[in-house]
């Protein structure tokens, strides 16, 4: 992407943006990555456009000011707040928040789930 495009939309190197692909929109992140801008395009968002790896493709670009939230899910929010680190956890960037979740979200068994629950209580009770 060029310089002069991401000069209009913001003054930094990383910044929040709606991308539409084929008329499919998704939120991401421009970013400076080896010299250049460039927006990822994930295998998921691929297949929703309906285009391939390595095809050129006519992208739309919006920057995203909303604030992005992430849900937490009741199990991480009750563990957070029974442990007096929910104000710690919303205080983390929406990128730190959606990690955690996702992380959490991905367990495939109760246990897991549990133990990464612990885990994100534990990481946030080292860093406040």
């Amino acid at each position: 992407m060029p310089e002069s495009v991401v000069t209009s939309l913001s003054g930094k190197k990383r910044f929040p943006v709606s991308v539409t692909v084929a008329g499919h929109t998704y939120a991401s992140t421009l970013v400076f990555y080896k010299g250049q801008f460039i927006v990822p395009l994930s295998a998921e968002h691929r297949s929703a456009a309906g285009v391939e790896a390595g095809q050129a493709v006519e992208v739309d670009i919006v920057l995203d000011d909303a604030v992005r939230t992430v849900a937490v899910p009741d199990d991480l929010a009750t563990a957070l707040a029974d442990n007096g680190i929910r104000p710690a956890f919303d205080s983390l960037s929406y990128s730190n928040q959606r990690a955690h979740v996702l992380s959490v979200d991905g367990a495939k068994t109760e246990a897991t789930r549990t133990r990464r629950i612990e885990k994100v209580v534990e990481t946030m009770k080292a860093g406040s």
